[in-house]
């Protein structure tokens, strides 16, 4: 069976790599298959995480290139030259150019750790997201994968997964909590809808 080659881009930890990688040994993602995993920083554990799954682990670093433009052009070389079909940003810290995304219309998907429209945007990552919820006084949060288009945070929903605030949370806490029972369970449920969407698209094509 064919599968759509997915590229991962991150630049931390690399947790949600973790739940691709985790479901694809399950054969949960089966109708595409984790190849590349680019890193913008050299020191991020994802690459540490890729490698000891067997995926070819990249570093491009924005000030070896010469600035977001060289940037873009190495990432996209990099990117043809192994056939990436799909592109996962799980934790990615560089908005892409709309001339980037422009070159993968609904090829490029995020996982962002609020309910969009909630807490999203431009300045809304990471611990800030929750910190945001927690000041605001929600009593539900969430994650969400979306389409990523030239707004940041602004692309079609895919799948959305609500997570109750409990009292006494901290961000730390909460960020923990929406990994857990969200962004790690429908990452990994996006990526394979959407692979399986554009095997799909290939096959009414031939």
């Amino acid at each position: 069976m064919n599968r759509i080659r997915i590229a991962v881009l991150v630049s931390g930890g690399g947790t949600n790599l973790q739940a691709l990688i985790d479901a694809q040994a399950a054969g949960l993602l089966h109708s595409g298959e984790l190849r590349l995993v680019i890193s913008n920083r050299p020191d991020a554990y994802a690459l540490t995480r890729a490698e000891r799954a067997g995926l070819e682990a990249l570093t491009i670093r924005l000030a070896d290139c010469g600035g977001q433009e060289g940037f873009e052009t190495a990432l996209t070389e990099a990117l043809r030259a192994r056939g990436i079909e799909l592109i996962v940003l799980a934790g990615f810290m560089n908005i892409l150019s709309a001339r980037f995304i422009g070159q993968y219309p609904k090829r490029i998907i995020n996982i962002h750790p609020s309910l969009i429209p909630s807490f999203c945007g431009k300045g809304f990552y990471g611990l800030k997201v929750h910190e945001a919820a927690l000041r605001y006084g929600v009593k539900v949060t969430g994650a969400t994968v979306h389409y990523v288009n030239e707004i940041p945070d602004g692309g079609q929903i895919i799948l959305q997964e609500p997570v109750r605030v409990l009292p006494g949370d901290t961000p730390e806490r909460l960020q923990r909590r929406v990994m857990e029972q969200a962004e790690w369970r429908i990452l990994p449920e996006a990526a394979e809808l959407v692979s399986a969407e554009i095997l799909k698209d290939k096959e009414r094509i031939k």
